[in-house]
């Protein structure tokens, strides 16, 4: 491999964009715009909330309290801990959203009249579910309420649950805290698969990709040549989007920067694998137009950034799986608002290392594959 061959293709790359300005300016200013657009959007009805419940009391009146969120269609009780210390973790991970602690003696104190906390535990890290969650807590445990003293022909006004709210990681319920986020890899996969899936295509038609692969370059040079200058932008995009959500936004930054860098630069070679491995197969700026359409409708549709996967149909939702945004978003989410680790994060990640890997792996046989015929 010849360090000399790959500055200069580089530098082609480079000269390239400066023969446009046009590009740069968008691709600056592309960012600001669709953070605008998207900073405050959402999401629309949540159900089949992931639900915790902490039975702590262990009575039939306890037992009928979970049986009302069970059976509202809004809760899905996937997980019973033992305590509270068992919560973090698993909020931290996402298997849970809301959890429900029902403390020891609740039934005891409704039975004298007195009133009993429920405490109902949301995650703050996507303010939609949080909102949401929370209120359909508040009107299950109302409607509980009535209902029981109703059936012992007791006054409503008398005391009765009472349920006590606590927001995790995000207290305002802002959805610009969350949204932001999200945006930063939506935006880095919109504009990296838009302007890879160009590159090789534009130089297939213009006619000279037959003339540079005629030379003695590699097939591992001319990809580093052709991606270190998108990766740069890329890499300026992000901090725009950080930068503007931050200082303009005003959105809190609680998360480790190494989990969100880790995160970013494998969801990047993902990005760039998949926009270079269709510029490659296409033959046509069309095609490779066509092609983008294709993988970006249902990306954003299914990755979570737009719906709640958890409102999606049950049939839907293994397909998510199949995203590279779903995982990304789950890494900036967690670790730019829950402050989650690498620990927290660890399946996510490797999600993102195994697409990067079979994508990226992918684009680069294509491109032996073309360089040889």
């Amino acid at each position: 491999m010849s360090a000399k061959r790959i500055r200069l293709l580089i530098w082609k790359e480079f000269a390239q964009l400066k023969r446009d300005p046009m590009l740069v300016r968008l691709l600056m200013l592309m960012p600001v715009v669709q953070l605008i657009m998207f900073g405050y959007v959402v999401a629309a009805d949540i159900r089949h909330l992931s639900t915790a419940v902490i039975d702590l009391d262990q009575t039939t009146t306890s037992r009928a309290l979970v049986d009302s969120f069970a059976s509202s269609g809004y809760f899905a009780i996937n997980a019973r801990p033992a305590s509270e210390a068992d919560l973090r973790p698993m909020i931290d991970s996402g298997t849970i959203q809301v959890a429900v602690v029902i403390p020891s003696g609740t039934a005891d104190a409704l039975s004298r009249g007195e009133t009993a906390p429920v405490g109902i535990v949301v995650d703050g890290s996507d303010s939609q579910v949080s909102a949401v969650g929370g209120g359909y807590a508040s009107q299950i445990i109302a409607k509980f309420n009535n209902d029981r003293l109703t059936s012992q022909g007791i006054s409503i006004a008398a005391p009765g649950l009472d349920p006590q709210i606590r927001v995790m990681f995000n207290p305002t319920l802002d959805p610009v805290n969350t949204m932001v986020p999200g945006l930063i890899g939506a935006i880095m996969m919109i504009s990296l698969m838009a302007i890879m899936s160009q590159a090789v295509v534009k130089e297939r038609e213009s006619g000279t990709l037959e003339q540079m692969f005629v030379t003695p370059i590699k097939a591992e040079e001319y990809l580093i040549g052709k991606l270190t200058p998108y990766a740069l932008l890329a890499t300026v995009q992000m901090l725009i989007v950080a930068g503007v959500g931050t200082l303009w936004f005003r959105v809190p930054f609680n998360g480790n920067v190494w989990v969100i860098l880790v995160g970013l630069a494998l969801f990047m070679l993902t990005c760039i694998g998949l926009g270079l491995f269709v510029s490659l197969v296409s033959h046509t700026r069309q095609q490779a137009q066509q092609a983008m359409m294709f993988i970006m409708l249902p990306t954003m549709i299914l990755s979570g950034f737009i719906f709640p996967i958890d409102s999606m149909p049950a049939e839907i939702q293994p397909f998510t799986n199949l995203i590279p945004l779903k995982f990304a978003l789950e890494v900036l989410r967690g670790a730019f608002v829950k402050g989650a680790d690498f620990a927290a994060l660890a399946p996510q990640l490797w999600a993102l290392a195994g697409f990067a890997a079979v994508i990226f792996t992918a684009s680069i046989v294509a491109t032996r594959r073309r360089i040889s015929e």
